[in-house]
C-alpha cells in the first residue's frame, strides 16, 4: 500500500510573484557596479594599502608582517599592531620622491593643457565636417590604437634622435645649422605624451560637439553675435563636459606614465611611474612601492572628486 501524498504548499499567484522579482531587479542592478568595484578595486587597494604599512624583508613575500590565516583573530591583531606609517614618512621627507611627485604633476598638467589646445580644434573640425566624412576622420584618429603602444613610442626614438627624421628634415630645410638634442630631454617626453594621449582628448570632445544643436549657434548669430562670441557663449559652455572628460582621461594616466619617460626622457626625467617600477623590481622594496602607488591614487582622486562635484552642481542648476 503506497504512502499518502503530502499536500503541496500553495504557490503564490503569478501577480504576487512579479513585485518580488521586480524588487530583486531593482536591488540587483544598482548593486552590480558596487560589487564590481569592491572585487576589482576595493580588495586590491586594501591589499596594497596593507603592504604600504608593512616593513621590507628579504623573504618571500618581501614584506612583513604576513597574515597568518590559521591564527584567526589573534593573527590579525598581531598584524595590525605591527603596521606603521614609516614608508609615508619616507615619501614626505626624501627629496627624491617629492621631486618625482612634483615632476609628474607638472608634466601631467602641462601635457593636459597642450592636449586641450591641440585636441579641441581637431575635435571641432571633425564635428563640423560633412556627415559622410566624419566616420573616416574618427577611423583615422583610432587607427594608431591598432599598433602596439610600445612600438609607437619606439618609433619616436627614430624620429627624435640626433640623426633621426626630424633633424634630417630641419637640416634639409635650412632651419637649423646642426642637429638638435631632443631625445632624452623633457621636450621629448612632452612630445611623446601629447602624441600618445591625443585620441583620448579628441574623441570625448568630438562626441559632445557632434551632438551639439547647430541651431543654437545660428540663433546666436541671428541675434547679432559674432562667430567668436557665439563660440564663447554657446559652443564652449556646452562642450565643457566632454572637455572635462578628455582632460581626466589624459591627466590621470599621464601621472603614472612609465614607458614614455623611460624611453624618451632618459635618466634625468624622474616621474612616479619610474620610481614605482624601480622600487618594485630593482630595490624589491614592496612596502615603499605600495606607498608610492597609494600616493598616486591620492593625487588623481582630487581632480576626479572635483569634476564629479562640478558635474553634480551643473545638473542641479535650473535651466
Amino acid at each position: 500500500m503506497s504512502a499518502p501524498r503530502r499536500p503541496r504548499a500553495p504557490r503564490l499567484p503569478r501577480a504576487a510573484r512579479r513585485p518580488r522579482a521586480a524588487a530583486l531587479r531593482r536591488l540587483g542592478l544598482p548593486a552590480a557596479p558596487f560589487l564590481w568595484l569592491a572585487a576589482f578595486f576595493g580588495v586590491p587597494f586594501l591589499i596594497v594599502l596593507k603592504i604600504s604599512l608593512s616593513d621590507p624583508a628579504t623573504a618571500l613575500p618581501p614584506y612583513t608582517p604576513v597574515v597568518d590565516w590559521e591564527a584567526g583573530m589573534a593573527g590579525w591583531a598581531d598584524v595590525l599592531e605591527a603596521l606603521d606609517f614609516e614608508n609615508y614618512r619616507t615619501l614626505v621627507s626624501d627629496p627624491l620622491y617629492l621631486d618625482a611627485g612634483l615632476t609628474s604633476l607638472a608634466v601631467a598638467l602641462a601635457a593636459t593643457l597642450i592636449l586641450v589646445a591641440v585636441g579641441y580644434p581637431i575635435a571641432y573640425a571633425m564635428a563640423r565636417a560633412p556627415r559622410g566624412l566624419q566616420p573616416l576622420l574618427v577611423a583615422l584618429m583610432v587607427i594608431p590604437f591598432w599598433t602596439s603602444f610600445l612600438i609607437r613610442v619606439y618609433a619616436w626614438i627614430a624620429i627624435l634622435k640626433g640623426d633621426g627624421l626630424l633633424n634630417q628634415a630641419l637640416l634639409a630645410l635650412g632651419l637649423v645649422a646642426r642637429p638638435l638634442a631632443i631625445l632624452n630631454t623633457p621636450a621629448a617626453v612632452m612630445i611623446g605624451v601629447v602624441y600618445a594621449y591625443l585620441p583620448f582628448m579628441v574623441l570625448p570632445l568630438y562626441a559632445v560637439l557632434e551632438r551639439l544643436d547647430r541651431g543654437l549657434v545660428e540663433a546666436a548669430r541671428d541675434l547679432g553675435a559674432t562667430r567668436l562670441c557665439a563660440f564663447r557663449t554657446v559652443t564652449l559652455p556646452l562642450s565643457l563636459p566632454g572637455l572635462a572628460a578628455g582632460a581626466l582621461l589624459c591627466f590621470i594616466p599621464i601621472i603614472g606614465e612609465f614607458i614614455i619617460p623611460d624611453l624618451l626622457g632618459g635618466a634625468d626625467t624622474l616621474m612616479l611611474g619610474r620610481v614605482l617600477w624601480s622600487e618594485f623590481f630593482s630595490n624589491r622594496d614592496w612596502p615603499l612601492a605600495s606607498a608610492v602607488a597609494v600616493m598616486m591614487l591620492a593625487i588623481v582622486a582630487g581632480p576626479v572628486v572635483f569634476f564629479r562635484e562640478a558635474e553634480a552642481r551643473r545638473l542641479e542648476r535650473p535651466e
